[in-house]
């Protein structure tokens, strides 16, 4: 009698599946983690170009280095100041006007003598370019932050008798603190030298610090006419030496990021109104 043949183990279809099964089950975890991984690049790749458009086009972080914006905006030398983000869009559809406190890169005469802050060691500078990014080290640019007080056309001007004044019309600038300038306006109107009249040419700005004392603004950088200064006059001469082109201007100042405890927003107080 001829009994039933043995089938091939090739032939059952049932032992080809068990065969494969733990080559299967080793490459799929493998598969599974090379998949992980692309995704994870793809998604720091798109956050990364994301924020560099941010940075570049809508807002972004600076630093507070110096006092001169006091109280409004905390910062000094050496120590922890703001960090603020600034809005670089709005100027994109409309001008600064009175009152707006700005980052601006300083104009050629305003950056005389400026040094870098930048460490000569390669491996510290690419760091501190790094935190610069992202606003926890100033940019290694003379780039300033001051409240507008005056745009193109309008005639700014500071006597004793009338205090600050714009086209003529004395100023309300609630943001000066006179126990931050160590100076009170209702006895020092100008709080330092009168100047002035200054027109401010088309296209340009006249700004100035909310602590207005210790501020190296529009008042410190424009000419004099040597007559003027014996009598104690500054700002009488070439206007454009004080004030900045529209086209410097990074942005406008919107809220203040770091730390904390500082949270909320930059007002634009118009001392016109």
């Amino acid at each position: 009698m001829t009994g039933p043949r043995d089938t091939p183990e090739t032939d059952d279809p049932s032992a080809d599946e068990t065969l494969d099964t733990p080559e299967s089950t080793e490459d799929k975890p493998e598969k599974k983690k090379r998949g992980a991984l692309r995704e994870a690049a793809i998604l720091v790749t798109v956050a990364i170009v994301l924020y560099y458009v941010m940075l570049t086009f809508i807002a972004r972080p600076y630093l507070i280095p110096s006092e001169s914006m006091e109280p409004t905006l905390h910062g000094c030398n050496g120590c922890v100041g703001d960090r603020i983000m600034v809005d670089k869009l709005t100027y994109r559809f409309s001008q600064p006007e009175p009152g707006d406190v700005i980052v601006f890169k300083g104009p050629p005469n305003w950056s005389i003598g400026y040094k870098s802050i930048r460490s000569e060691n390669p491996a510290i500078r690419t760091v501190q370019n790094a935190l610069s990014f992202i606003g926890f080290v100033p940019p290694d640019e003379n780039d300033l932050v001051k409240r507008i007080i005056a745009v193109g056309g309008q005639t700014v001007e500071c006597r004793v008798t009338t205090g600050l004044t714009v086209d003529g019309k004395k100023l309300n600038e609630p943001y000066l603190d006179p126990n931050t300038m160590n100076a009170d306006p209702a006895i020092y109107p100008c709080l330092g030298n009168e100047f002035g009249p200054v027109t401010v040419p088309d296209g340009r700005l006249w700004v100035m610090g909310d602590n207005r004392t210790h501020s190296a603004d529009s008042r410190a950088h424009c000419s004099n006419e040597p007559a003027d200064v014996q009598r104690g006059i500054l700002c009488t001469g070439d206007p454009v030496a004080g004030t900045i082109p529209v086209e410097n201007v990074i942005g406008k100042a919107r809220f203040i990021a770091w730390p904390p405890s500082r949270w909320g927003g930059v007002s634009s107080v118009d001392p016109q109104s």
